[in-house]
């Protein structure tokens, strides 16, 4: 009843806001501009962000600092729209309930993301640091024809703080509990008149969020001590250039590199085989929160296994989500190294045309030793990803029509070398052990168009042409070998080998090829300098690819969305915002970890409706005293997912089986005919889609005259219920929740320094990040991973 009260609360203040908001802009309508304009770049040309017909969110370098953003673990911190699925040093983003959950080679991300134009593709890779940021924008929709690298829900895009024109220093340095160490610190050198350079550089350190008592061990594996896990300890810096040899020449190059070093959040796991957890006997044990999947779906004669689902079990409520037991092996670590060029080359032939070269090289390089509920380990002897994009762009004006046409080039190498061990025999051995060698190519070709209908209409029009191909040979060594076990494989425990020793069950070539026109289709109304109404269609699509068991499409999304801009008063930060969106996704590519021998398995599964609004409002109530909120609805609801899911056989009824659905050959008769109809989720939730997202912030400043101000900041979000995967198992549903973020920041009249005091998630909540019932052979497990704690601290920064 509590919380019914305080959601329905938030609603109605959400919605009073709109109508008051709006009515305001409405009476103010003709307000002159400001200082407070924000430009951003999210059409790659410089715009006030009220000016921009893209849902989107922008955060600046001091709300960076201020929230301690310094990686994407932290991205929904700064952009509450963003949801984020990790697990154990992956980030999958979802935006709009539209995402990528899995972590598979040939897999693309549904949510581009970008550094100075430089597109990042791995989901290991966004874990690195991010540093000595100028701001943050974050798209929402298709932006195929702005961008080279097309996206089916949207855009985060990472802009570095460039080198300024006169000598500066800033830096800054916190401390916090679990004993948090941050430092940042940048120099600007000046060229005299033809440019600059700036060198910035960062160090981290931290204690990990979940601790784990002493235990463990097995066999002769012994036990371990205590410890923790989900700490951090990175370092990196960048060097960047800015020449502006002439008027009409810019150039902007970037050289950084990174390291991480840290022990990625053990799971929290429930093993159904222990403790009386699992159904037993003749039935599901449907008091414990089971369902029977068989026969509840039609079954062949002689198909006997008596199959469950933890479906209503209710395990979750019994974790700690700070302290919980490791698997018996510990806990485990990661090493990540990243280096990257990159620049921006523009030439400015006059305002009809400036042609532009964006073009970024990284080198990702990582380490990992996982352990695995329950006596599992995970190693990744290598995981080498080179990648590199390039980007020629035309823009510019004539005759009153806007344009710009682009060709881009992505390919990526990925060297992958993997291993799935287990304490059995003296020195263990490998389920399973993979080798993937990967290249991708995606070429493309865009443009688009403003065209004036008038002094207050525009049309809007854009095409992208995109041709994928992708290459790979994927190598799967035979279990447990020839023996077992295998000397070729085996002998040695786990250490890396060279592929030509290896004993491989096979070896397969893989290929994939796909080509995709997109587009897009709106009109921007603009009655005065404080309003825009737009509405557009687009489509966008993410590449097919492959698995060890076969290809898959791309996906589709065709999105409808309208929106309403308004500034008002007498400045430009005072904005309403309001925005309607409605998807038609299909193709979904699922992803299933059904064959540890085989690794995770995609295939493209049914549709989604997807729509949604969006509200928000910044107001400057006076000089000292700023008011923001937002309301964000989202209804999304698979309307087809015909997918296959892990299943719990009762012992004593049948050969273990852990999968039910098509990608299982054994659910087959002779015939070809399917033993087990394939499940379908239709009415399912996508993971990560809470149906409400609520913020709601304040900013009051203490005016102390000529000792200067004194700054405080409030902000809250409420997120209601959502899924962590796409089964809707309770096991995988987080609560609703709200996090609040206070600080309060005192600055000199001359503002040259600066001391902050924070405290981020005041409510200690940490909502689920990952879940998945995962059945292995003979184990049937759950699994969980959770967000960051409360955590508190001092900041001092300089800046001169």
């Amino acid at each position: 009843m509590k919380k019914t009260f305080v959601l329905r609360a938030l609603l109605t203040g959400a919605c009073s806001l709109a109508i008051s908001a709006t009515a305001f802009a409405q009476a103010a309508a003709e307000g002159e501009e400001g200082s407070g304009e924000i430009l951003v770049t999210a059409q790659n040309r410089a715009q006030n962000v009220n000016d921009v017909p893209i849902a989107i969110d922008v955060v600046g370098a001091e709300q960076l600092q201020s929230t301690g953003f310094g990686n994407m673990d932290d991205i929904a911190d700064i952009a509450p729209v963003v949801q984020l699925n990790q697990d154990q040093g992956t980030i999958k983003i979802t935006v709009r309930g539209v995402g990528t959950n899995s972590n598979d080679e040939a897999q693309d991300t549904s949510i581009v993301v970008n550094i100075d134009g430089e597109y990042l593709n791995r989901p290991n890779a966004l874990g690195v640091a991010l540093f000595d940021l100028e701001r943050v924008e974050v798209l929402r929709g298709p932006q195929g024809t702005l961008y080279g690298r097309n996206s089916t829900g949207g855009a985060i895009n990472f802009i570095t703080r460039k080198p300024g024109k006169d000598f500066g220093v800033n830096a800054s340095a916190s401390y916090g509990n679990y004993d948090a160490v941050r430092v940042d610190a940048g120099v600007d050198v000046p060229l005299g008149d033809i440019g600059g350079i700036r060198a910035a550089g960062f160090y981290e350190k931290r204690d990990g969020y979940v601790s784990h008592p002493a235990g463990g061990g097995f066999g002769p594996f012994p036990a371990f001590a205590a410890g923790r896990s989900d700490d951090n300890d990175a370092k990196g810096g960048r060097v960047s250039l800015r020449l502006e040899p002439t008027s009409q020449l810019t150039i902007n190059l970037a050289g950084e590199y990174a390291e991480r070093k840290f022990i990625p959040q053990v799971f929290a796991a429930a093993d159904l085989n222990s403790g009386g957890r699992g159904p037993t006997g003749s039935s599901c044990n449907t008091a414990n929160g089971f369902i029977q999947v068989a026969p509840a779906y039609r079954t062949a004669p002689g198909f006997g296994q008596l199959l469950c689902s933890p479906q209503n079990t209710q395990f979750l409520s019994t974790i700690d989500r700070s302290r919980y037991a490791a698997p018996n092996f510990g806990i485990g670590n990661i090493d990540q190294d990243t280096w990257a060029v990159r620049g921006r080359i523009a030439y400015e032939f006059s305002d009809a045309a400036t042609l532009s070269y964006i073009g970024g090289y990284r080198d990702f390089s990582q380490t990992s030793y996982l352990t695995l509920p329950v006596v599992y380990r995970s190693y990744g002897f290598e995981n080498e990803n080179a990648s590199q994009s390039h980007e020629l762009r035309l823009n510019g004006v004539v005759s009153g029509i806007t344009y710009q046409l682009g060709a881009f080039y992505f390919k990526e190498t990925l060297d992958v070398e993997s291993g799935f061990f287990l304490p059995i025999g003296p020195n263990g051995t490998f389920l399973s052990y993979f080798g993937r060698d990967i290249t991708s190519d995606s070429k493309s070709v865009f443009g688009q168009v403003e065209v004036p209908l008038g002094d207050t209409l525009t049309a809007v029009g854009g095409l992208r042409y995109t041709d994928n191909s992708r290459d790979a040979i994927y190598r799967n060594a035979s279990p447990f070998g020839a023996g077992p076990p295998d000397p070729a494989l085996f002998n040695a425990g786990p250490a890396r080998k060279d592929f030509a020793t290896l004993r491989f069950l096979q070896t397969l070539p893989l290929s994939s090829n796909e080509n995709k026109v997109t587009w897009l289709a709106g009109l921007n109304y603009q009655p005065n300098n404080n309003t825009l109404i737009y509405a557009k269609v687009s489509t966008g699509f993410k590449g097919g690819g492959f698995d060890a068991v076969g290809n898959f499409r791309p996906e589709t999304n065709r999105a409808i969305e309208g929106g309403w801009k308004q500034t008002f008063g007498s400045h430009r930060q005072n904005q309403f915002n309001l925005g309607l969106f409605h998807y038609d996704y299909r193709d979904l590519q699922v992803s299933v970890l059904l064959d540890t021998t085989l690794g995770g398995q995609v295939f493209n599964a049914g549709k989604a409706k997807i729509y949604g609004l969006e509200a928000s409002a910044d107001i400057e109530l006076n000089e000292n005293n700023i008011f923001h909120a937002s309301f964000n609805y989202l209804n999304a609801e698979y309307k087809d997912l015909r997918a296959q899911f892990n299943v719990y056989t009762v012992p004593g009824t049948g050969a273990d089986l852990t999968g039910i659905g098509d990608l299982d050959p054994t659910n087959f008769d002779a015939s070809g005919k399917p033993i087990v109809d394939q499940p379908n989720f239709a009415g399912n939730t996508p993971p990560f889609s809470p149906s409400y997202v609520i913020t709601v912030g304040y900013d009051h400043i203490f005016d102390l005259g000529s000792a200067g101000t004194l700054t405080a900041k409030a902000f809250s979000t409420f997120k209601s219920s959502y899924f962590a995967n796409f089964f809707n198992q309770l096991d995988s549903k987080q609560k609703a929740f709200t996090q609040t973020d206070l600080s309060l920041e005192y600055k000199p009249e001359n503002k040259r320094f600066s001391v902050q005091a924070f405290v981020r998630n005041l409510e200690k909540k940490r909502p689920l990040t990952y879940a998945a019932y995962t059945a292995a052979g003979p184990d049937d497990i759950y699994n969980w991973q959770f967000g960051a704690p409360r955590t508190y601290g001092i900041r001092v920064g300089v800046d001169f």
